[in-house]
């Protein structure tokens, strides 16, 4: 019963990297910079971009994002800060503030934010993937709060871990595989 298990997901995996094939195709043949340009669009970090860049051709969606996640795992203190000052790291805005309670969470939010950016030296970034719209706003509360009392080391890991993951999403949409796309890329607050 396993192995037809395995041989179901194989077939699912195979099938979804045919669906990213022709995107994946262009990265692959695309001139350096053109592919290093799409990269900087997932990651602002151009050393991750050129990484990435130059080991391609990749065969499915699942190597480039092995890739990605290598490169993101091999980011230096200067490639991170370079990442976090890219304005692409932006993910999408917040529910509007329509009510008393969204605006005082809004409120405590950038309140929450000030406190992080004077403390760390740096944007808050978090991955939001595949949370609903009326998700984000607590899941940046809760994160932002979580976070603000790690120390700088810890902090800068889990920044990195962040942008991994918001690059990781990133990919998969830059090579069209909806399947496996997450509907938020990330957020930062700036």
């Amino acid at each position: 019963m396993r192995a037809s298990c395995v041989s179901e997901e194989s077939t699912l995996s195979r099938s979804r990297s045919r669906a990213a094939a022709p995107r994946l195709d262009r990265l692959n043949t695309a001139p350096a910079d053109a592919a290093e340009a799409a990269l900087l669009a997932c990651c602002g970090s151009r050393r991750w971009a050129r990484l990435i860049a130059a080991h391609r051709p990749y065969p499915d969606l699942e190597a480039l994002l092995a890739a990605g996640d290598e490169a993101s795992y091999d980011l230096t203190p200067a490639d991170l800060d370079e990442a976090l000052a890219d304005e692409s790291v932006v993910g999408h805005e917040l529910p509007p503030a329509d009510s008393l309670g969204s605006l005082a969470a809004h409120t405590a939010l950038q309140a929450a934010h000030d406190a992080y950016e004077r403390r760390f030296g740096h944007v808050f970034v978090i991955c939001l993937d595949g949370l609903r719209p009326e998700e984000r706003l607590d899941r940046l509360l809760t994160g932002i709060r979580d976070r603000l009392g790690n120390e700088r080391e810890r902090e800068r890991d889990n920044t990195a871990e962040e942008l991994r993951r918001i690059a990781r999403g990133r990919l998969v949409r830059l090579t069209g595989n909806r399947s496996r796309s997450p509907e938020v890329p990330g957020f930062r607050i700036a």
